[in-house]
Order: C-alpha cells, then structure tokens, then sequence
C-alpha cells in the first residue's frame, strides 16, 4: 500500500500542545458567544462592526457552520440600555385602531398594574353601588310585607345594573413588548415563521357584534419583528418565505416601524389596524448558495447597501493553534450538553483526527461544527451508560459506528445488496466492467458498477456514445469528452462504433466527473476486448490531454471499496495527502496513485492485449507533439 503524507494526518493519540490539560474539563470556556465560534475569524470581525454600527448581515455557507452562533453573538453585543416596552391602548374614537405607547424598559409593567388597580376601584365602587340599591329595595318590601316583589324587583335592577356601563369606562392597556429586567438584546429566530407570527396578527373574536366581544387592542399580537425590536432578528433560509412576507419585511426593516393587522381576510382582525409599532431590529438572514435565488432583489440589495454579506468557511488550516481550537470546541459541548463527562486527552485527540477525515481535503479541518458536536454528543452518551468519569478513544470509535448519517447507513446497505446480488464482482477479470466508486451526502462512499459495450454503429456518418444511468449535466459532458481520449491515446476510430455505457443501479443519479477514469477504463476494454481487475476500484476525473485530477471524498471512497472486499483502489496522485481512512482499513486494502490514463490502465486491466495496447499508447504520445507553437500559422 502506498504510504500517505504523515504530515496530513493526526493519530488518535496526538493532542495540541498549546493547552496542558487532562480532560477537557481543564479547558477554560468562554462566557461569550462571540468567543465560542471555531475557525470564522473574518466573520466574527465582520459581525462585530455590524453590531457596532447596526447594521444587517447575510450570511452564506453550509449547513453547521455556526451562522447562528453569529446571530446570537451579534445581540450579545447590541446595547441592552437601548430597550424598549410597548403598549396597545384602546382608541375611544376608533375602536379598530388601537393606540401605541412607547416606553423605557420596565415602565411598562408598572402602567398596566395603575390601570388594573383604577379599574379596579371603578369595578369595586359599582359594585358597592348595587348592593347598596339592592339592599334598599328589599329593606322597603319586606318592611311593606311584599316579599316577593321585592325580590323579583331586586333580580331586575341587579341585570339592568350589570348591563349598564359607567360614562367613562377604564380600559386596561395591553402589554404588547415586556423588556423588564431583561440585560442582553433580544434574539428571536424567526426561521420559517408564517406571516403572521413574523409581521404581527390580529386574533379573530366571533362574538364582535352586540358588544359582547373581546377589545380591539387586547386581540393584538405582536410579530417577531416587533419583538426583536432594538435586538436581531434572526431568518434561516431568507429565501424560502413568500415573495409578499419577503417585501413587507423590507419595509419594516426600512421605516423601522409597522402596523399590526390581522393576516387573513375573513378573520374579524383584518378590520383591525394599529398605530404603527417600533421594530427597530438588526436582520441577521442566512442560507446557502441557493437560498439567493428565492430572495427578493430588493431585500438583498437593502443588507448589501447598508450592510455586510459572508460567506462561511466550511474547513480551516490544519495547525497547532487550530487544532487547539477544536479542543475549547469539545469543551463547549460538554459544558452545552450538561449530561455527558469530559473527554480526556487522547479522545480529544481522535476528534481532531475526524475533523481532519470530514475535511475531505490535505491540511485542513472540518468547520462543520454542528455534525461534529453530535459525535461528541453520542461518545459522552456511551461513557454516561457505561458510568465511566471520563470519554476514552474506546468510546469515540464506538460513537462513530452508531451516529452514522443516514447517508451512511444507506451506502452499508447499498454495499450488502449489491454483493448478495452480484452486482458487482470482487475478483476476476470482466471484458467492459468497471468497479468505480461514488459519493452520497457529503462523505459516505459507495460502489457504482460501470459497464460498457462496443456495437457496430447503426449511422453510416459516425459512431455515438449512449449513457445511461441518471446523469446529470456535468456527468454526460465527461462521458462525451471519453471519445476525444481513446481516439488520442489509443489511436482507436471509435466513428464505427456505438459505444453504450451504463451506470448499474445508479437510482440517486450521478453528477460530477468524478467517473471519468471509470468510464475510459471500461470503454477501452471493450474496444480492445481486454478484462478489467474486478479486484480494482477505480476513481479520478480525467482532462481531454489524458491527466488524472483530483476529486472529493477519496476517504469514504477508499473506506467503501475495502468494505467491499475489493483488494486495490486507484485514485489521483494529486490526492495522496487527501486519504486518512481508518486504521483497521490500511491492511485491507493497497493504495495506488495514478496520473495519467496510461497508468489507470496499467493497473485495472489484466489478460492479453494489455502489453501490446499499452505499448501503442506509449508511442502515439512519443508522437504526439508537446508544447505550443510559438508562432501559429496566420492566414
């Protein structure tokens, strides 16, 4: 097996050298949330001068890389002095536009409580007054010796009273937004709210005629906009709320103020329509590269020109610092969770070793914190039923196989099916089939079997090239861009034939060039009526001059060949210092990089033939002009 780069790998028992701890239960956490971000430097100061300066924010990145840890972060720094209460009064004049008070924080609470105790008093004062008169009446009858009619003339003054209301009636205001004793400025997550839990709505009362109904202004609710007044108002995937919420979000954002009314036409709410009510917030919205597609322009074009847009690392440099970064990480979680022990020193250690595997690439760790921070979850989960102090690497490995994404479970069984049904060999030779390897999610490898036949072509004109097997664009391109290869260093006119190529069992489609080596391998072999290695597994994209380059998820790939029994995997030079598959995989399998189709073929076919082709292929390159023409003819 060939030796990968030891510098891009970290064994489970290397830790960082900067801290000198036990657990990490010896790491010192930050209070702040702003201090608690992994690896978003140039984010963190970006928030900061936002915050500073209120201004709105975009962020842009993967999922679990910490765009809400920034929101939350941003109110951390926001001002709390600043914070406001809010009022809704009824109007005497208009009972459909309820009145607006605005307050300091902690004003509020104290009006509501004078109201009630005036209303109250007026309550307790008429209630005096009928007892009073009711009292009187039956003191006359029964001294008249009309019991009866005493009694029936008290029922009547006491309903006639009860229905009679006082000239000026104390209504008590709503407290619509309670900032009391509260330090910090508000965070509401107002991801994937409907319209009215966002702007503000108007409950419906079906006993509204008559009088008999519920107050206008004790019927309003506040909207997270208003609620993250002078705070952040935070909206994960901005894209995905309707085109109408999206523009009326814009301007509450730009007027900074906003009328509650009911959302839905037959409620009795929507003839309700309040002053207009303070949402001074900082938006904070966030998504991934296509929630830019459903934003509106102008929402977008609004936190550009009087903001900041940011987009997320998902990995960071693989350094001592760094590393020691994902130790204060570990520790974040633990003290987070609450529930699970410290992990010691050499768990914290096989941790950094998975954010280097979920990296995917030479040098670097994963930024994706929210996965990570679930295998960190499912290891102290394991040390709590086992009763042990602390997190060993025993149970780290552990919590790998049983918090395994779904991805992941899927390509097991992908594995198990195609090997109970043959779909795929593990030795032998096969004229025009091809073990290659694929990924899903975002690293569980699986085996895609490709085969492919050489016909006499039906065109008198020219041979064509049929894929099947749900590809996408950027697959079919590099399946065409096959023929210009073969013709080049094989010397083959491919023009007689009707070259078929089918992706078996590909039901998630294939997308990428990620196949490329596969493809030419198989197309060759059935050009040339030459067997492949079924023992072989192959991967690499491949350039029109015959170069191997790289491609993502070597590890799950590499990991998923020697589950499946396959003994040789080939893969991109290029991609060597990429490869930090698990231990107990390194005697499973061999290794070998390739750079050019010459070599692919070299290693995947078997049987004879093979001598002879790669020998014409070494001459037609011999042949085969290198460099470019200085001075190119002119016409």
């Amino acid at each position: 097996m060939a030796n990968n780069n030891p510098n891009s790998e970290v064994s489970p028992s290397e830790t960082p050298k900067i801290h000198s701890y036990k657990t990490s239960g010896d790491i010192e956490v930050p209070e702040k949330i702003i201090d608690q971000i992994i690896g978003q430097k140039e984010a963190v100061e970006t928030v900061k001068k936002a915050a500073k300066q209120r201004r709105n924010v975009l962020l842009i990145g993967e999922p679990g890389v910490g765009k809400s840890m920034l929101a939350k972060g941003m109110a951390e720094l926001l001002p709390p002095e600043e914070l406001q209460d809010i009022l809704v009064y009824p109007n005497m004049e208009d009972n459909h536009n309820p009145l607006i008070g605005v307050m300091p924080a902690g004003e509020g609470k104290n009006v509501v409580t004078n109201y009630k105790i005036k209303a109250k008093g007026q309550e307790e004062r008429k209630n005096m007054f009928m007892i009073a008169i009711i009292i009187l009446i039956l003191i006359i009858g029964f001294m008249m010796k009309q019991y009866l009619a005493a009694i029936i003339a008290a029922g009547i003054v006491l309903l006639v009273l009860m229905q009679m209301k006082p000239r000026s009636t104390v209504m008590v205001p709503k407290l619509l937004i309670n900032n009391d004793r509260k330090n910090m400025a508000p965070f509401i997550d107002a991801t994937g709210a409907h319209a009215g839990a966002l702007l503000g709505d108007v409950r419906h009362d079906p006993y509204q005629s008559g009088g008999l109904g519920t107050p206008a202004h004790e019927r309003v609710e506040p909207g997270m906009i208003h609620r993250a007044n002078k705070g952040v108002l935070y909206i994960d995937e901005v894209g995905s709320l309707k085109m109408k919420t999206q523009q009326e979000l814009l301007t509450a954002m730009q007027e900074k103020k906003y009328q509650i009314t009911g959302q839905s036409e037959t409620s009795s709410g929507a003839m309700v329509r309040s002053q207009e009510v303070p949402c001074d917030f900082v938006l904070v919205a966030s998504g991934n590269l296509h929630v830019l597609e459903g934003m509106h322009i102008a929402l977008r074009s609004r936190i550009r020109g009087y903001g900041y847009e940011v987009y997320m690392k998902d990995t960071m440099k693989d350094t001592p610092e760094n590393r020691d970064k994902l130790v204060q990480f570990v520790a974040q979680e633990v003290k987070k969770d609450g529930r699970i022990p410290h992990f010691s020193r050499k768990a914290v250690g096989e941790i950094i070793h998975e954010a280097q595997r979920r990296a995917g690439k030479k040098e670097s760790l994963t930024l994706k914190l929210r996965d990570l921070g679930g295998l960190v979850r499912a290891a102290g989960d394991i040390a709590k039923g086992e009763k042990a102090d602390e997190v060993t690497v025993e149970h780290v490995l552990s919590a790998k196989k049983l918090a395994r994404t779904l991805e992941q479970q899927i390509a097991d069984r992908y594995i198990v099916q195609k090997k109970r049904y043959r779909v795929f060999k593990s030795e032998g030779g096969e004229v025009g089939k091809v073990n290659g390897l694929a990924i899903i999610g975002d690293r569980s490898g699986i085996i895609m079997p490709i085969a492919a036949e050489a016909a006499p072509a039906q065109s008198k004109d020219e041979g064509k090239i049929i894929a099947t097997g749900k590809l996408g664009e950027i697959a079919k391109e590099a399946v065409q861009n096959v023929s210009a290869l073969i013709k080049k260093h094989t010397g083959t006119d491919i023009s007689n034939y009707d070259i078929h190529i089918q992706f078996m069992q590909s039901y998630e489609g294939v997308e990428g060039d990620s196949a490329s080596v596969s493809v030419a391998t198989a197309v060759v072999s059935a050009l040339e009526n030459i067997p492949v290695d079924q023992s072989v597994a192959l991967t690499g994209s491949l350039s029109i001059r015959g170069d191997v380059l790289p491609v993502g998820g070597v590890t799950g790939k590499i990991e998923a060949a020697a589950e499946s029994g396959l003994r040789k995997v080939l893969i991109p030079k290029s991609n060597m210092d990429d490869v930090l598959i698990e231990d107990h995989y390194r005697k499973m399998i061999e290794i070998v990089p390739v750079e050019t189709l010459s070599d692919v073929l070299e290693h995947a076919l078997v049987g004879k033939g093979k001598k002879s082709l790669l020998d014409k292929m070494q001459k037609i390159t011999d042949i085969v002009p290198k460099g470019i023409l200085q001075k190119p003819a002119t016409h």
